[in-house]
Protein backbone atom coordinates (compact mmCIF):
# COMPACT_ATOMS: atom_id res chain seq x y z
CA UNK A 1 0.00 0.00 0.00
CA UNK A 2 1.26 3.49 -0.84
CA UNK A 3 0.73 6.83 0.84
CA UNK A 4 -0.13 8.51 -2.46
CA UNK A 5 -3.30 10.54 -2.27
CA UNK A 6 -6.46 9.21 -3.85
CA UNK A 7 -8.91 11.58 -5.47
CA UNK A 8 -12.23 12.28 -3.75
CA UNK A 9 -14.04 9.98 -6.18
CA UNK A 10 -11.44 7.22 -5.89
CA UNK A 11 -11.97 7.16 -2.12
CA UNK A 12 -15.68 6.61 -2.58
CA UNK A 13 -15.14 3.90 -5.17
CA UNK A 14 -12.62 2.12 -2.93
CA UNK A 15 -14.92 2.29 0.10
CA UNK A 16 -18.17 1.12 -1.47
CA UNK A 17 -19.07 -2.17 -3.09
CA UNK A 18 -18.17 -2.26 -6.79
CA UNK A 19 -20.33 -0.07 -9.06
CA UNK A 20 -22.80 0.69 -6.28
CA UNK A 21 -22.28 4.46 -5.92
CA UNK A 22 -25.06 6.78 -7.06
CA UNK A 23 -24.10 10.46 -7.06
CA UNK A 24 -26.51 13.17 -5.90
CA UNK A 25 -26.06 16.85 -6.73
CA UNK A 26 -23.43 16.46 -9.41
CA UNK A 27 -24.70 19.54 -11.27
CA UNK A 28 -24.78 21.85 -8.26
CA UNK A 29 -22.65 24.99 -8.56
CA UNK A 30 -21.96 27.94 -6.29
CA UNK A 31 -24.28 30.93 -6.61
CA UNK A 32 -21.69 33.47 -5.49
CA UNK A 33 -19.73 35.31 -8.18
CA UNK A 34 -17.96 37.87 -5.98
CA UNK A 35 -14.16 38.19 -5.93
CA UNK A 36 -13.89 36.58 -9.36
CA UNK A 37 -15.47 33.34 -8.07
CA UNK A 38 -17.57 33.18 -11.20
CA UNK A 39 -14.51 32.21 -13.22
CA UNK A 40 -13.61 29.52 -10.67
CA UNK A 41 -16.94 27.72 -10.47
CA UNK A 42 -16.68 23.95 -10.55
CA UNK A 43 -19.35 21.33 -11.04
CA UNK A 44 -20.34 19.82 -7.70
CA UNK A 45 -18.84 22.75 -5.74
CA UNK A 46 -15.95 20.81 -4.23
CA UNK A 47 -17.74 17.86 -2.65
CA UNK A 48 -19.05 14.59 -4.07
CA UNK A 49 -22.23 13.35 -2.39
CA UNK A 50 -24.44 10.31 -2.85
CA UNK A 51 -25.25 6.85 -1.62
CA UNK A 52 -24.10 3.31 -2.23
CA UNK A 53 -23.71 -0.14 -0.77
CA UNK A 54 -21.08 -1.16 1.76
CA UNK A 55 -20.92 -4.86 2.57
CA UNK A 56 -24.45 -5.18 1.14
CA UNK A 57 -25.83 -2.38 3.34
CA UNK A 58 -26.74 1.10 2.18
CA UNK A 59 -24.77 4.14 3.38
CA UNK A 60 -24.71 7.80 2.43
CA UNK A 61 -21.31 9.35 1.73
CA UNK A 62 -19.72 12.68 1.04
CA UNK A 63 -16.11 13.21 -0.05
CA UNK A 64 -14.49 16.63 -0.17
CA UNK A 65 -12.52 17.29 -3.34
CA UNK A 66 -9.32 19.18 -2.52
CA UNK A 67 -8.67 19.53 -6.28
CA UNK A 68 -11.77 21.72 -6.62
CA UNK A 69 -11.37 25.12 -4.93
CA UNK A 70 -9.19 23.39 -2.34
CA UNK A 71 -12.20 21.47 -1.08
CA UNK A 72 -13.24 24.69 0.67
CA UNK A 73 -16.70 24.77 2.22
CA UNK A 74 -18.98 27.20 0.44
CA UNK A 75 -22.73 27.70 0.62
CA UNK A 76 -23.75 25.02 -1.88
CA UNK A 77 -20.99 22.65 -0.75
CA UNK A 78 -22.46 22.73 2.77
CA UNK A 79 -26.03 22.42 1.53
CA UNK A 80 -25.12 19.26 -0.39
CA UNK A 81 -23.78 17.67 2.80
CA UNK A 82 -26.84 18.81 4.78
CA UNK A 83 -29.07 17.23 2.13
CA UNK A 84 -27.23 13.92 2.52
CA UNK A 85 -27.94 14.01 6.24
CA UNK A 86 -31.63 14.64 5.65
CA UNK A 87 -31.85 11.65 3.33
CA UNK A 88 -29.84 9.39 5.62
CA UNK A 89 -32.09 10.15 8.59
CA UNK A 90 -35.19 9.44 6.52
CA UNK A 91 -33.78 6.12 5.38
CA UNK A 92 -32.17 5.18 8.68
CA UNK A 93 -28.64 4.51 7.40
CA UNK A 94 -25.14 5.69 8.40
CA UNK A 95 -23.30 8.70 6.99
CA UNK A 96 -19.61 8.43 6.10
CA UNK A 97 -17.80 11.71 5.57
CA UNK A 98 -14.36 12.00 3.94
CA UNK A 99 -12.73 15.25 4.99
CA UNK A 100 -9.97 16.97 3.02
CA UNK A 101 -10.66 20.66 3.22
CA UNK A 102 -8.93 24.03 3.02
CA UNK A 103 -11.55 25.49 5.37
CA UNK A 104 -14.40 27.93 4.97
CA UNK A 105 -14.58 29.67 1.58
CA UNK A 106 -13.78 33.24 2.58
CA UNK A 107 -15.20 34.80 -0.58
CA UNK A 108 -18.69 33.56 0.32
CA UNK A 109 -18.48 34.90 3.88
CA UNK A 110 -21.84 34.80 5.69
CA UNK A 111 -23.55 32.61 3.09
CA UNK A 112 -20.92 29.92 3.59
CA UNK A 113 -20.85 30.39 7.36
CA UNK A 114 -24.60 30.02 7.79
CA UNK A 115 -24.68 27.01 5.50
CA UNK A 116 -21.85 25.49 7.56
CA UNK A 117 -24.08 25.93 10.60
CA UNK A 118 -26.81 23.87 8.95
CA UNK A 119 -24.40 20.91 8.85
CA UNK A 120 -23.83 21.22 12.60
CA UNK A 121 -27.57 21.28 13.17
CA UNK A 122 -28.12 18.20 11.02
CA UNK A 123 -25.33 16.37 12.84
CA UNK A 124 -26.82 17.27 16.21
CA UNK A 125 -30.21 16.00 15.05
CA UNK A 126 -28.68 12.82 13.66
CA UNK A 127 -26.68 12.07 16.82
CA UNK A 128 -28.04 8.92 18.43
CA UNK A 129 -30.27 8.29 15.43
CA UNK A 130 -27.82 7.15 12.76
CA UNK A 131 -24.10 6.32 13.03
CA UNK A 132 -21.82 9.12 11.83
CA UNK A 133 -18.26 8.34 10.75
CA UNK A 134 -15.66 10.87 9.63
CA UNK A 135 -12.42 9.99 7.89
CA UNK A 136 -9.70 12.68 7.91
CA UNK A 137 -7.45 12.45 4.84
CA UNK A 138 -5.99 15.96 4.70
CA UNK A 139 -6.59 19.26 6.45
CA UNK A 140 -9.58 19.28 8.76
CA UNK A 141 -9.56 22.63 10.51
CA UNK A 142 -11.93 25.10 12.11
CA UNK A 143 -15.56 24.20 11.45
CA UNK A 144 -14.52 21.00 9.70
CA UNK A 145 -12.87 19.83 12.93
CA UNK A 146 -16.20 20.41 14.64
CA UNK A 147 -17.89 18.27 11.98
CA UNK A 148 -15.44 15.47 12.74
CA UNK A 149 -15.85 15.80 16.50
CA UNK A 150 -19.65 15.74 16.25
CA UNK A 151 -19.38 12.35 14.57
CA UNK A 152 -19.47 9.09 16.50
CA UNK A 153 -16.10 7.88 15.21
CA UNK A 154 -13.12 9.71 13.72
CA UNK A 155 -10.44 8.02 11.62
CA UNK A 156 -7.23 9.75 10.58
CA UNK A 157 -4.50 9.02 8.06
CA UNK A 158 -1.04 9.39 9.58
CA UNK A 159 0.96 11.20 6.93
CA UNK A 160 -1.43 13.79 5.53
CA UNK A 161 -4.25 14.03 8.08
CA UNK A 162 -4.40 17.20 10.21
CA UNK A 163 -7.17 17.89 12.73
CA UNK A 164 -7.35 21.28 14.46
CA UNK A 165 -9.59 24.14 15.52
CA UNK A 166 -6.67 26.56 15.54
CA UNK A 167 -3.56 25.72 13.56
CA UNK A 168 -0.45 24.95 15.65
CA UNK A 169 1.27 28.18 14.59
CA UNK A 170 -1.72 30.24 15.76
CA UNK A 171 -1.31 29.07 19.34
CA UNK A 172 0.55 31.54 21.54
CA UNK A 173 4.06 30.35 22.31
CA UNK A 174 3.84 27.43 19.90
CA UNK A 175 5.02 26.55 16.44
CA UNK A 176 4.30 23.41 14.48
CA UNK A 177 7.88 22.14 14.73
CA UNK A 178 7.71 22.48 18.52
CA UNK A 179 4.35 20.78 19.02
CA UNK A 180 2.16 19.81 16.09
CA UNK A 181 -1.24 19.92 17.78
CA UNK A 182 -2.89 18.95 14.48
CA UNK A 183 -1.00 15.66 14.14
CA UNK A 184 -2.34 12.19 14.79
CA UNK A 185 0.09 11.77 17.71
CA UNK A 186 -1.45 14.74 19.52
CA UNK A 187 -5.08 14.25 18.52
CA UNK A 188 -5.19 10.48 19.11
CA UNK A 189 -2.77 10.04 21.97
CA UNK A 190 -2.98 13.21 24.03
CA UNK A 191 -6.38 14.69 23.15
CA UNK A 192 -8.37 11.52 22.50
CA UNK A 193 -10.23 13.06 19.56
CA UNK A 194 -9.39 10.29 17.08
CA UNK A 195 -10.66 6.71 17.33
CA UNK A 196 -8.55 5.03 14.65
CA UNK A 197 -5.17 5.98 13.18
CA UNK A 198 -4.18 4.34 9.91
CA UNK A 199 -0.90 4.22 8.00
CA UNK A 200 -2.42 4.68 4.55
CA UNK A 201 -5.61 5.90 2.93
CA UNK A 202 -6.40 2.37 1.82
CA UNK A 203 -6.00 1.06 5.37
CA UNK A 204 -8.24 3.85 6.64
CA UNK A 205 -11.00 3.00 4.16
CA UNK A 206 -10.65 -0.70 5.01
CA UNK A 207 -11.15 0.22 8.69
CA UNK A 208 -14.28 2.18 7.82
CA UNK A 209 -15.70 -0.90 6.11
CA UNK A 210 -14.94 -3.06 9.15
CA UNK A 211 -16.50 -0.53 11.52
CA UNK A 212 -19.68 0.01 9.51
CA UNK A 213 -20.10 -3.74 9.24
CA UNK A 214 -20.46 -4.22 13.02
CA UNK A 215 -22.72 -1.22 13.66
CA UNK A 216 -26.51 -1.05 13.35
CA UNK A 217 -27.85 1.12 10.54
CA UNK A 218 -29.84 3.29 12.92
CA UNK A 219 -31.16 3.39 16.48
CA UNK A 220 -34.13 1.15 15.67
CA UNK A 221 -32.35 -1.36 13.43
CA UNK A 222 -31.51 -4.89 14.46
CA UNK A 223 -28.96 -5.49 11.70
CA UNK A 224 -25.93 -5.68 14.00
CA UNK A 225 -26.55 -9.43 14.32
CA UNK A 226 -24.88 -11.92 12.02
CA UNK A 227 -24.64 -15.64 11.55
CA UNK A 228 -22.10 -17.03 14.01
CA UNK A 229 -19.61 -19.47 12.49
CA UNK A 230 -17.62 -19.91 15.70
CA UNK A 231 -18.21 -22.61 18.31
CA UNK A 232 -20.58 -21.22 20.93
CA UNK A 233 -19.16 -23.58 23.54
CA UNK A 234 -15.51 -22.96 22.68
CA UNK A 235 -13.29 -23.60 25.70
CA UNK A 236 -10.37 -21.18 26.16
CA UNK A 237 -7.76 -22.62 28.57
CA UNK A 238 -5.44 -19.62 28.07
CA UNK A 239 -7.81 -17.32 29.97
CA UNK A 240 -6.79 -18.80 33.32
CA UNK A 241 -3.66 -16.62 33.35
CA UNK A 242 -5.09 -13.59 31.55
CA UNK A 243 -6.88 -11.65 34.30
CA UNK A 244 -4.60 -8.63 33.78
CA UNK A 245 -4.89 -8.52 29.98
CA UNK A 246 -8.34 -7.31 29.03
CA UNK A 247 -7.52 -7.10 25.32
CA UNK A 248 -6.51 -10.74 25.26
CA UNK A 249 -9.70 -11.73 27.07
CA UNK A 250 -11.94 -9.81 24.70
CA UNK A 251 -10.18 -11.04 21.57
CA UNK A 252 -10.28 -14.62 22.84
CA UNK A 253 -13.98 -14.75 23.69
CA UNK A 254 -15.19 -12.91 20.57
CA UNK A 255 -16.59 -14.75 17.55
CA UNK A 256 -13.63 -15.62 15.32
CA UNK A 257 -11.55 -13.28 17.55
CA UNK A 258 -13.13 -10.12 16.13
CA UNK A 259 -11.83 -7.18 18.18
CA UNK A 260 -12.32 -3.56 17.08
CA UNK A 261 -10.76 -1.23 19.64
CA UNK A 262 -11.65 2.47 19.66
CA UNK A 263 -9.25 5.18 20.86
CA UNK A 264 -6.48 2.60 21.28
CA UNK A 265 -3.83 5.29 21.69
CA UNK A 266 -5.72 7.20 24.38
CA UNK A 267 -6.15 6.28 28.07
CA UNK A 268 -4.66 2.80 27.86
CA UNK A 269 -6.00 1.94 31.31
CA UNK A 270 -9.53 1.64 29.85
CA UNK A 271 -10.29 -0.51 26.82
CA UNK A 272 -13.35 0.27 24.71
CA UNK A 273 -14.03 -2.11 21.82
CA UNK A 274 -16.63 -3.88 19.74
CA UNK A 275 -16.70 -7.67 19.79
CA UNK A 276 -19.23 -10.27 18.67
CA UNK A 277 -20.87 -12.94 20.78
CA UNK A 278 -23.05 -15.44 18.94
CA UNK A 279 -23.18 -13.07 15.97
CA UNK A 280 -24.34 -10.06 18.00
CA UNK A 281 -22.26 -6.90 18.25
CA UNK A 282 -21.43 -6.11 21.88
CA UNK A 283 -19.78 -2.98 23.25
CA UNK A 284 -17.02 -3.92 25.69
CA UNK A 285 -15.51 -1.73 28.42
CA UNK A 286 -12.61 -3.17 30.39
CA UNK A 287 -9.94 -2.18 32.89
CA UNK A 288 -6.45 -2.71 31.51
CA UNK A 289 -3.37 -3.01 33.72
CA UNK A 290 -0.78 -0.34 32.91
CA UNK A 291 2.66 -0.34 34.54
CA UNK A 292 1.46 -2.90 37.06
CA UNK A 293 -1.50 -0.78 38.16
CA UNK A 294 -5.19 -1.31 37.45
CA UNK A 295 -6.80 1.99 38.39
CA UNK A 296 -9.56 4.28 37.16
CA UNK A 297 -8.36 7.58 35.66
CA UNK A 298 -10.09 10.71 34.42
CA UNK A 299 -9.06 10.06 30.84
CA UNK A 300 -10.14 6.44 30.96
CA UNK A 301 -13.54 7.32 32.40
CA UNK A 302 -14.11 10.09 29.84
CA UNK A 303 -13.22 7.67 27.07
CA UNK A 304 -15.74 5.13 28.37
CA UNK A 305 -18.55 7.67 28.79
CA UNK A 306 -18.81 8.45 25.08
CA UNK A 307 -18.64 4.76 24.25
CA UNK A 308 -21.48 3.96 26.69
CA UNK A 309 -23.60 6.73 25.19
CA UNK A 310 -23.14 5.30 21.71
CA UNK A 311 -23.94 1.72 22.75
CA UNK A 312 -27.04 2.77 24.67
CA UNK A 313 -28.30 5.03 21.87
CA UNK A 314 -28.01 2.22 19.32
CA UNK A 315 -29.20 -0.63 21.58
CA UNK A 316 -25.88 -2.47 21.68
CA UNK A 317 -25.44 -4.69 24.78
CA UNK A 318 -22.61 -3.72 27.13
CA UNK A 319 -20.03 -6.09 28.58
CA UNK A 320 -17.70 -4.85 31.31
CA UNK A 321 -14.60 -6.69 32.43
CA UNK A 322 -13.60 -5.54 35.88
CA UNK A 323 -10.12 -5.67 37.29
CA UNK A 324 -9.67 -2.50 39.32
CA UNK A 325 -8.01 -1.93 42.67
CA UNK A 326 -8.88 1.74 43.11
CA UNK A 327 -8.77 5.26 41.73
CA UNK A 328 -5.61 6.99 40.52
CA UNK A 329 -4.20 9.28 43.20
CA UNK A 330 -2.35 12.40 42.05
CA UNK A 331 -2.81 16.16 42.18
CA UNK A 332 -3.51 16.17 38.45
CA UNK A 333 -6.22 13.49 38.73
CA UNK A 334 -7.81 15.07 41.78
CA UNK A 335 -8.88 18.08 39.76
CA UNK A 336 -11.52 16.26 37.74
CA UNK A 337 -11.69 12.62 38.87
CA UNK A 338 -14.81 13.09 41.02
CA UNK A 339 -16.72 14.64 38.11
CA UNK A 340 -15.47 11.97 35.71
CA UNK A 341 -16.60 9.24 38.12
CA UNK A 342 -20.00 10.90 38.44
CA UNK A 343 -20.54 11.16 34.70
CA UNK A 344 -19.40 7.59 34.12
CA UNK A 345 -21.72 6.30 36.84
CA UNK A 346 -24.69 8.27 35.53
CA UNK A 347 -24.23 7.00 31.97
CA UNK A 348 -23.74 3.37 32.96
CA UNK A 349 -26.50 3.33 35.56
CA UNK A 350 -28.90 5.12 33.22
CA UNK A 351 -28.28 2.93 30.17
CA UNK A 352 -31.16 0.60 29.36
CA UNK A 353 -29.39 -2.02 27.24
CA UNK A 354 -28.46 -5.50 28.55
CA UNK A 355 -25.43 -5.16 30.84
CA UNK A 356 -23.19 -8.01 31.96
CA UNK A 357 -20.15 -7.67 34.22
CA UNK A 358 -17.29 -10.15 34.45
CA UNK A 359 -14.98 -9.76 37.45
CA UNK A 360 -11.71 -11.23 36.24
CA UNK A 361 -9.28 -9.95 38.87
CA UNK A 362 -9.67 -7.40 41.63
CA UNK A 363 -12.81 -5.41 42.33
CA UNK A 364 -12.11 -3.08 45.23
CA UNK A 365 -13.87 -0.07 46.70
CA UNK A 366 -15.78 2.67 44.90
CA UNK A 367 -13.95 1.88 41.66
CA UNK A 368 -15.46 -1.61 41.65
CA UNK A 369 -18.95 -0.33 42.47
CA UNK A 370 -19.05 2.03 39.49
CA UNK A 371 -17.63 -0.61 37.12
CA UNK A 372 -21.08 -2.04 36.41
CA UNK A 373 -21.80 -3.66 39.76
CA UNK A 374 -25.29 -4.94 40.54
CA UNK A 375 -25.70 -1.94 42.84
CA UNK A 376 -25.71 0.47 39.89
CA UNK A 377 -27.69 -1.73 37.52
CA UNK A 378 -25.76 -4.65 36.07
CA UNK A 379 -28.24 -7.29 34.95
CA UNK A 380 -25.85 -10.18 35.48
CA UNK A 381 -22.49 -10.42 37.26
CA UNK A 382 -20.05 -13.29 36.82
CA UNK A 383 -16.70 -13.79 38.52
CA UNK A 384 -13.70 -16.03 38.12
CA UNK A 385 -12.88 -18.21 41.19
CA UNK A 386 -9.71 -16.31 42.14
CA UNK A 387 -11.30 -12.88 41.80
CA UNK A 388 -11.18 -10.57 44.81
CA UNK A 389 -14.29 -8.55 45.58
CA UNK A 390 -14.44 -6.19 48.52
CA UNK A 391 -13.55 -2.91 50.16
CA UNK A 392 -9.81 -3.22 49.65
CA UNK A 393 -6.95 -5.69 49.41
CA UNK A 394 -7.32 -8.23 52.22
CA UNK A 395 -3.82 -7.74 53.63
CA UNK A 396 -4.18 -3.95 53.67
CA UNK A 397 -7.47 -4.27 55.53
CA UNK A 398 -5.92 -6.64 58.07
CA UNK A 399 -2.98 -4.32 58.73
CA UNK A 400 -5.45 -1.52 59.52
CA UNK A 401 -7.96 -3.50 61.58
CA UNK A 402 -5.45 -5.57 63.56
CA UNK A 403 -2.63 -3.03 63.91
CA UNK A 404 -2.33 -3.42 67.68
CA UNK A 405 -2.55 -7.21 67.63
CA UNK A 406 0.08 -7.43 64.89
CA UNK A 407 2.43 -5.16 66.78
CA UNK A 408 1.99 -7.11 70.03
CA UNK A 409 2.49 -10.53 68.44
CA UNK A 410 5.79 -12.34 68.43
CA UNK A 411 5.40 -13.62 64.87
CA UNK A 412 3.90 -10.66 63.04
CA UNK A 413 4.04 -12.29 59.59
CA UNK A 414 2.16 -15.33 60.86
CA UNK A 415 -0.54 -13.13 62.38
CA UNK A 416 -0.87 -11.15 59.17
CA UNK A 417 -1.08 -14.31 57.04
CA UNK A 418 -3.70 -15.89 59.32
CA UNK A 419 -5.90 -12.81 59.54
CA UNK A 420 -5.53 -12.07 55.82
CA UNK A 421 -6.76 -15.54 54.85
CA UNK A 422 -9.65 -15.23 57.29
CA UNK A 423 -10.63 -11.78 56.00
CA UNK A 424 -10.32 -12.86 52.36
CA UNK A 425 -12.67 -15.78 52.91
CA UNK A 426 -15.25 -13.75 54.81
CA UNK A 427 -15.14 -10.38 53.07
CA UNK A 428 -12.84 -10.22 50.04
CA UNK A 429 -13.48 -13.22 47.79
CA UNK A 430 -15.76 -13.92 44.86
CA UNK A 431 -17.49 -16.56 46.98
CA UNK A 432 -18.14 -14.07 49.79
CA UNK A 433 -19.69 -11.65 47.28
CA UNK A 434 -21.76 -14.44 45.72
CA UNK A 435 -23.14 -15.45 49.12
CA UNK A 436 -24.40 -11.88 49.55
CA UNK A 437 -25.94 -11.79 46.06
CA UNK A 438 -23.45 -9.32 44.62
CA UNK A 439 -22.18 -11.94 42.17
CA UNK A 440 -24.65 -14.17 40.32
CA UNK A 441 -22.29 -17.03 39.59
CA UNK A 442 -18.65 -18.06 39.79
CA UNK A 443 -17.37 -19.55 36.56
CA UNK A 444 -14.17 -21.19 35.38
CA UNK A 445 -12.12 -18.88 33.13
CA UNK A 446 -12.03 -21.38 30.25
CA UNK A 447 -15.85 -21.36 30.09
CA UNK A 448 -16.11 -17.56 29.88
CA UNK A 449 -17.19 -17.37 26.25
CA UNK A 450 -20.12 -19.77 26.51
CA UNK A 451 -21.30 -18.32 29.83
CA UNK A 452 -21.28 -14.76 28.50
CA UNK A 453 -23.17 -15.85 25.39
CA UNK A 454 -25.75 -17.55 27.61
CA UNK A 455 -26.08 -14.41 29.74
CA UNK A 456 -26.72 -12.13 26.79
CA UNK A 457 -29.11 -14.65 25.24
CA UNK A 458 -31.07 -14.59 28.49
CA UNK A 459 -31.16 -10.76 28.38
CA UNK A 460 -32.09 -10.52 24.69
CA UNK A 461 -35.68 -9.51 25.39
CA UNK A 462 -34.84 -6.98 28.11
CA UNK A 463 -37.34 -4.13 28.31
CA UNK A 464 -36.31 -1.16 30.37
CA UNK A 465 -37.38 2.43 29.82
CA UNK A 466 -35.87 5.67 30.99
CA UNK A 467 -37.32 7.66 33.85
CA UNK A 468 -39.76 10.39 32.88
CA UNK A 469 -37.38 13.33 32.60
CA UNK A 470 -35.62 15.13 29.77
CA UNK A 471 -32.11 14.02 30.71
CA UNK A 472 -29.60 13.96 33.54
CA UNK A 473 -28.07 17.27 34.56
CA UNK A 474 -24.77 15.73 35.71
Amino acid sequence: MSNSKMSARERIEYLLDTDSFVEIGNLVQARNTDYNLGAKKVQGDGVITGYGVLNDRMVYVYSQDVAALGGSVGEMHAKKIANIYDMAMKMGVPVVGMLDCAGLRLQEANDALQAFGTIFRKQAKASGKIPQICAVFGNCGGGSALMASMSDFVLMEKENGALFINSPNALEGNIESKLDTSSYEYQANRAGNVDFVCDTEEALLDQVRILVDVLPSDFEAEDACFECEDDLNRIIPELAEAQYDAKFILRSISDNHLFIETKEMYAEDMVTAFIRLNGETVGAIANQTVDGEHLLTTRGLDKAVKFIKFCDAFSLPILTITNVSGIKASQHEERKIAKALAQFTVELAGSTVPKVNLIAGEAFGTAAVVMNSKAIGADFVLAWPDASVGMMDAEQAVRIMYAEEITAGEDQLAVIAEKTEEYRELQSSAMAAAKRGYVDDIIEPDATRKRLIAAFEMLYGKKQFRDEKKHSAI
